[in-house]
């Protein structure tokens, strides 16, 4: 009898099936589900294999996405209403259909990429508001808020992360958008500035699940931007933004850094002091300067801190082949691999001149979509779609080798499904085995080709 219930077993584990999702460099595979399944069989051959271990578990997942920019939200609500609704759809709904964006980064006041520069408390020159009598949403009230409705209404689970590009002029040493540093004197005005802020977007039934403290804060040649390097940084959280939080019996994490990967000491020595990292629930990453493995560094000076990636442009105009499989490398797999929660590109919709952006903001940065007459799909559109429609929030990352020129990174999904991505980076077709509890499917993957396995 044990004979038996063990062959019906073996027989019912070899006829699992992994589907497979497509994305070739030469675009002739753009995000296609194949007609055909692979079986799952007896482990044989000598081809180069990659083992997924779901025994070996790590981090769970928050989620992919993009930045909801300003700019993203003035193009997309200027569009037709069904036109709009269907967009949305596509890039937010969960069913079989969409791609199902499970994680949203948007500016606390406007980044580069919005048509102007503004902050909820702008005044005139040599006027102060610290007791923030006239702070306003109204800018957001005419785009964005009335996007992130809508898609909260497709995707109520979906996470937003905020992210501040500068605080009013009237609180910085320069007292313009561009740069400067932010006063000592107005760190309490700022904190509750920013508490503000997570309240009065609550009102409006959306939820801010986290805030970084300060976009790029090493970059203060953007429009707009700050500098506060990491002393200010652990200053300002441990003095005002951390209490000002806990008075208020916010939720909301607090998030550090948010620039490169070149510089993995900023966050560890805000981290390192005890007064501030209380306060502090990880670090974020962007990927223009440095290393992708850097966030491990992170990781292991503090493992019980969480880590972000939650921002890399593509140019325009596109370089297909080439931005696919370094964000497929880099990102998508990378990140995760070096314990990221999150992969978000930049940005969500450009139109077809890379607009709107403000004097002095990105003027080559290319949208997951571009609207114009027609909306066209761009590189971090299928980059994302290849984990965050099968990699829902909740997912863990597994363990999986890497081999050959296979880069590759596996996650056990909430509903017990297991998706691996494998990019073969090689310009030749590749045969391989995926193997799993003793048991094997062996696909071959054309050159410069993305696939998610799904079983």
């Amino acid at each position: 009898m044990k004979r038996l219930f063990f062959f019906l077993f073996s027989l019912t584990s070899y006829a699992q099936q992994a589907s497979i999702w497509l994305t070739k460099a030469d675009q002739s595979v753009l995000f296609q589900k194949q007609t055909e399944s692979l079986a799952f069989g007896p482990e044989v051959g000598t081809s180069p294999s990659i083992y997924v271990d779901d025994t070996k578990r790590f981090q769970s997942m928050d989620g992919f996405g993009y930045t909801l920019t300003g700019g993203s939200a003035t193009l997309i609500n200027g569009l037709k209403s069904a036109e709009k609704a269907a967009l949305l759809k596509e890039l937010f709904a969960t069913d079989a259909n969409n791609i199902g964006v499970s994680y949203l980064r948007i500016s606390v006041g406007a980044s580069d990429l919005s048509d102007h520069v503004f902050t909820y408390n702008d005044l005139s020159a040599g006027q102060t508001d610290p007791k923030l009598s006239r702070f306003s949403l109204a800018e957001e009230q005419k785009d964005l808020i009335p996007v992130l409705k809508q898609i909260l209404a497709i995707n109520p689970q979906i996470k937003i992360l905020g992210s501040p590009w500068t605080p009013p002029s009237w609180m910085k040493t320069n007292n313009d958008s561009k740069g400067g540093s932010l006063k000592p004197e107005f760190y309490e005005a700022y904190a509750h500035y920013l508490v503000k802020y997570l309240q009065e977007m609550k009102k409006q039934g959306i939820q801010i699940d986290a805030l970084t403290v300060q976009n790029e804060p090493l970059n203060p040649d953007n429009n707009p931007s700050l500098l506060m390097p990491q002393d200010e940084q652990a200053n300002f959280i441990k003095k005002s933004l951390g209490p000002a939080f806990k008075t208020a019996k916010l939720s909301t994490k607090i998030i550090i850094y948010d620039h490169n990967a070149d510089r993995p000491d900023y966050p560890i020595s805000i981290l390192n002091d005890p007064d501030a990292r209380k306060y502090i629930d990880g670090s974020a990453f962007h990927l223009y300067g440095g290393g992708i493995d850097a966030l491990r560094d992170v990781h292991e000076a503090h493992p019980d801190k969480n880590l972000y990636f939650t921002e890399q442009w593509l140019g325009a105009p596109a370089n297909f082949g080439g931005d696919l499989q370094w964000h497929i490398k880099n990102l998508l797999i990378g990140a995760p691999r070096n314990w990221s929660k999150t992969v978000l590109e930049w940005n969500v919709a450009a139109d077809p001149n890379q607009g709107p952006h403000t004097d002095g903001g990105c003027t080559a940065c290319l949208g997951a979509v571009t609207i114009g007459e027609t909306v066209t799909r761009n590189p971090a559109y299928y980059i994302i779609a290849h984990a965050s429609k099968f990699v829902r929030p909740g997912s863990v990352r597994i363990a999986s080798n890497v081999t050959m020129s296979l880069p590759n990174v596996a996650f056990k999904t909430p509903d017990g499904k297991t998706a691996l991505i494998v990019l073969n980076e090689s310009d030749k077709p590749m045969t391989f085995n995926i193997r799993t509890k003793n048991r094997q499917i062996t696909p071959t993957l054309s050159g410069k080709t993305v696939a998610t396995f799904i079983w």
